[in-house]
């Protein structure tokens, strides 16, 4: 089974600062997802570690498509976090007595049964009211918060933790997790059905614990296959309008119990921005990606020039994941369609490769000796030896010195010459920089501590 981290959903009325919660919450760590320049996402969700313990952190109030003049009722915010979130964060103003929203979405909140917390933010402001006019909403565990001067953000992390469980190892099994992802209306269910359709040898067809998720398991060659369809997050009768609808939460979910992610898209209906999102969701969880253009049976005039004509446009618009491979299909004709089994388990493989530690350490020193790394007047980054510690996805470590000098785009022109080595196609590969000064200097200041604490024991 792929691993699964808790989900921490912020939901509030507008204004209350949840977005400015939200940021201080993600930045207050430093091993959290990074935003790296040129990327044109807003990331409405971060991963957050802290003191062992990893969780995704949602910020209800970015699920608007700003593009968008449709308006979600807050009932359908909280209703989605409710179902799909490990823990709720309900934000009010404490300068302002609670109103009748906010008793709703307590009480929706509270209905969930999941572990809630009240986050009464603006503290620092001189119109604040006590704690005691919040108790009114019913959630016992409160906290004083200010997103502005950083106050209660380690009390909010602190209980988040205790209810969490830390991160623990997962024994990975055989299966290959395939989730189709994307927009309401772009061909999912219908793909669903005919990959699964396409195979004989069908073993289950078993619908999914919450309401958005339907899996079939299927044997492709010598695999088991997982296909996990995403498509039935809509309410009926109500029109699917904004990502609001999308189910953001729910396709998190999808996301983090793959391996594989195909991004579908609606041929007709190309580069949103709410696509480019996605993407960034899947590659900041580490999954391995394509990007699928269904419903290329209802292009007019559709040939090789205009397959030539839309693909590098697709490749502009997803340039923070060049990555990832681009496949043209039709359910209705089928087209490509078989030729996505054989696209996963090709990711999957490239996803588990080894690197030689000896063959990394020459790819380091021979791109140092083409493009040496830039710095100060003074004090450049060195760089000695690089390691690969995982997969699935790839991850390498360099240890170097004074690699905080160390700019993003030679980071970028790293993984290039990685992936220019090594075919990495379909999966984003990690890159962690370690300054042995720093490793060094805690060390010492660990072994200081522990004879500090030796010492006032024998006292």
């Amino acid at each position: 089974m792929a691993s699964k981290l808790p989900t921490v959903a912020i939901i509030g009325q507008a204004n209350v600062g949840k977005s400015s919660l939200f940021n201080r919450l993600v930045r207050s760590q430093q091993a959290i997802v990074a935003r790296e320049a040129g990327t044109t996402r807003d990331n409405v969700i971060g991963r957050v570690e802290y003191q062992k313990h990893s969780f995704w952190l949602v910020d209800t109030a970015g699920l608007k498509d700003p593009e968008d003049d449709f308006e979600a009722l807050i009932q359908d915010q909280i209703e989605e976090a409710a179902a799909a979130a490990d823990i709720i964060l309900v934000v009010v103003d404490s300068s302002q007595y609670p109103s009748d929203s906010d008793r709703l979405v307590a009480k929706k909140a509270l209905r969930s049964k999941k572990p809630v917390i009240l986050l009464t933010n603006k503290a620092d402001l001189k119109e604040s009211l006590p704690i005691d006019e919040f108790r009114k909403l019913g959630i016992k565990e409160i906290i004083r918060t200010s997103a502005e001067h950083n106050q209660g953000i380690v009390d909010v992390l602190d209980t988040i933790v205790d209810i969490i469980p830390a991160k623990s190892e997962y024994i990975p099994d055989d299966i290959l997790r395939v989730a189709l992802i994307g927009r309401p209306n772009v061909g999912k269910s219908y793909l669903f059905n005919t990959l699964a359709g396409k195979q004989q040898a069908i073993v289950a067809n078993v619908a999914g614990t919450t309401r958005d998720v339907n899996r079939i398991s299927t044997r492709y060659g010598d695999r088991d296959i997982e296909l996990i369809d995403t498509a039935g997050m809509r309410k009926p009768g109500k029109q699917e309008v904004g990502i609001e609808k999308f189910s953001v939460l729910r396709t998190l979910a999808a996301i983090e119990e793959s391996d594989i992610c195909f991004l579908l898209m609606d041929a007709n209906e190309l580069n949103t921005q709410l696509d480019q999102r996605i993407a960034g969701i899947i590659d900041e969880a580490g999954k391995g990606m394509a990007i699928v253009i269904s419903k290329w049976d209802s292009v007019e005039g559709k040939d090789a020039y205009t397959r030539d004509e839309i693909a590098p446009k697709i490749t502009r618009t997803f340039d923070f994941t060049p990555w990832a491979p681009l496949i043209f299909t039709s359910a209705v004709t089928g087209q490509n369609v078989t030729k996505l089994f054989d696209l996963a388990i090709d990711i999957d493989n490239r996803r588990k490769q080894q690197t030689k530690t000896r063959v990394l350490n020459d790819l380091l020193q021979e791109s140092i000796k083409r493009h040496p790394p830039a710095g100060l007047k003074n004090t450049h980054p060195k760089l000695r030896y690089m390691v690969q510690t995982d997969t699935t996805p790839p991850w390498f470590v360099i240890y170097g010195s004074n690699l905080k000098f160390l700019h993003w785009s030679y980071k970028r022109f790293l993984e290039r010459q990685v992936r220019e080595t090594y075919n990495y196609t379909g999966t984003p590969i990690k890159f962690s920089f370690r300054d042995e000064k720093q490793i060094k200097a805690n060390r010492k200041k660990a072994q200081l501590e522990k004879e500090k604490l030796a010492h006032e024991s024998e006292e």
